[in-house]
């Protein structure tokens, strides 16, 4: 799932030029410098909700260009036209409209699905999961993807996230407000102290549905496959990432994040509840 720590990155850029924004507007008077709770708190949400909306919509965008994908419009080979009979036929199944498919050149095995709305979605492989894994495994890896989009992660997470965005530029100016000297360095600093909090209950959101993703994966290609190429995960994580440092942990592949940062939940966690289903 090669998205959140993107969605979370550019989060944060949001959220630091709305902190440059409501400064202006604060100098300018449009916003008082103490400003009625209610009227501070509109101005939070429209600021918080509307970063991680605009986030939202131009994942595909960012995403693509981030990886070089080449999207599939017309298979020119038996592997594309397999990837795009498989997302075709996991669309139906899981009542989706047809994503677009993409290949994207890295080592690493990995996969991700954005994109703002379910029925026009993107589902990219690397080159790496093509040539490592089974078809099998490969199928279960697109199923993941796939029930990410049916399942509405994507949604679900940019309101999660435009709460916290509000919460963060709510609090941090009422807290800076009191401040008579250095107001804005005030701000900025404690936007970012409540923003790797916010990160923190994103990324625990995001392990949650990891595991209803894997759940999907499991009913749309069975248990077993979804297992083994998680099992093949685990045997590679140990393996250096060539993904670029603000993608890598948006993949399927788990590991290389502190706990209570990580997106994914333990590998091994994840392989036991597909054994218990």
């Amino acid at each position: 799932m090669l998205r959140i720590l993107l969605f979370l990155a550019t989060n944060i850029a949001v959220l630091f030029m709305a902190a440059i924004a409501m400064a202006v507007l604060t100098a300018l008077g449009i916003i008082p410098p103490n400003a009625p709770y209610v009227q501070m708190l509109i101005w939070a949400a429209l600021f918080g909700f509307g970063g991680s909306i605009f986030s939202l919509a131009i994942s595909k965008w960012v995403a693509k260009r981030s990886t070089r994908a080449h999207v599939i419009e017309s298979p020119s080979n038996d592997i594309e036209r397999w990837l795009i009979t498989t997302v075709k036929r996991q669309a139906e199944q899981a009542g989706i409209g047809m994503p677009e498919v993409a290949v994207f050149d890295s080592p690493d095995p990995n996969a991700f699905a954005t994109g703002m709305f379910r029925n026009s979605a993107l589902v990219a492989v690397s080159t790496g999961l093509l040539r490592l894994m089974n078809k099998q495994e490969v199928e279960a890896v697109l199923g993941h993807e796939i029930s990410h989009i049916a399942n509405g992660d994507m949604v679900t997470l940019t309101l999660i996230q435009g709460v916290l965005n509000t919460f963060v530029i709510f609090v941090a100016h009422i807290i800076s407000s009191q401040f008579e000297r250095g107001r804005f360095m005030i701000y900025i600093a404690l936007q970012m102290a409540f923003g790797v909090l916010a990160s923190m209950i994103v990324a625990w959101f995001s392990r949650r549905r990891e595991f209803r993703a894997d759940a999907g994966g499991a009913d749309l290609e069975g248990a077993g496959a979804m297992a083994s190429a998680l099992n093949r995960l685990r045997a590679m994580r140990d393996a250096p990432s060539q993904l670029p440092q603000e993608l890598n942990a948006f993949g399927i592949r788990g590991g290389g994040m502190r706990k209570l940062m990580a997106t994914h939940p333990p590998l091994e966690e994840r392989i036991a509840r597909l054994q218990a289903r």
